[in-house]
């Protein structure tokens, strides 16, 4: 399989809007009244868009992976996704309290940081580096909504880090993924893509989140995150985690139509 093409036509499935990523991300977050904030995190700036409401319980999502790679041995110049699925999400969730995480070094001309590492959207996309300033920047954002638990939910890569972050947490209320990269290494094994050397693994965590609530989405026609990698995630950790096929949905389509549903029962 080509992993390229297939998240190229991932991609042209998404919205078709005009501007600059950055900019559509802008509209996108005005239009739901979503503020921006940038969070230091470790090595890394952070884009976040936030409600401003206070709650005990706050949702933050996670975005994806990024920008498609041009070749398999080429990864795009700049991460930043051209239609950011999470953030769409997070658009639709209308709790008050809410909250979305770009990952790191994605929309860098909005958090002033030029000279990201191409290794943080390559092998280490998942690294401990990673994985620690999503932490810090979710307990930002928590303190900063005086909540005391959190639900976290994370499209594709966002879905890996939403595991490795809520693996070493305790107030996390609920685990919800879609499309997740929840098994890395069988992942890059089946697109035939080099090993995330330098990543942490889902699956190894998988253990340490048991007794979190957890909803894994996952659609029968996504052929860059097959079921097989929510369904092994969710067998290794245990109840309350359900791996959920969903009828005709890829990867990207279209999860937005029925989302305030898929999170009722967790909140």
């Amino acid at each position: 399989m080509r992993i390229v093409a297939l998240l190229a036509a991932a991609l042209a499935s998404g919205c078709a809007t005009l501007g600059t990523p950055p900019e559509r991300a802008e509209a996108l977050a005005r239009d739901a009244g979503l503020q921006r904030v940038v969070l230091p995190a470790g090595a890394f700036r952070l884009l976040a868009y936030r409600r401003e409401a206070r709650g005990d319980l706050l949702t933050v999502y996670l975005e994806g992976d990024g920008a498609p790679w041009p070749a398999p041995d080429r990864p795009p110049a700049d991460p930043t996704p051209p239609d950011p699925l999470a953030l769409r999400l997070a658009a639709a969730d209308r709790a008050a309290t809410v909250a979305w995480i770009a990952r790191p070094c994605q929309y860098a001309t909005l958090t002033s940081q030029p000279d990201c590492d191409s290794r943080y959207w390559r092998g280490a996309r998942y690294g401990e580096e990673v994985v620690v300033a999503l932490d810090h920047a979710i307990s930002a954002l928590a303190r900063a909504a005086g909540a005391a638990r959190v639900v976290l939910v994370g499209h594709s890569g966002g879905g890996a880090a939403a595991a490795l972050v809520a693996a070493r947490r305790t107030d996390v209320a609920a685990l919800v993924t879609v499309g997740g990269v929840l098994d890395a290494a069988r992942w890059t094994a089946l697109h035939r893509v080099s090993p995330l050397a330098a990543s942490l693994d889902p699956i190894d965590a998988a253990a340490r989140t048991t007794g979190i609530p957890q909803r894994h989405y996952v659609g029968t026609r996504d052929a860059i995150t097959p079921p097989l990698l929510a369904e092994s995630f969710a067998a290794r950790a245990g109840a309350p985690s359900s791996a959920i096929r969903v009828e005709g949905r890829d990867h990207d389509c279209c999860w937005t139509d029925d989302w305030p549903a898929r999170l009722a029962g967790l909140r």
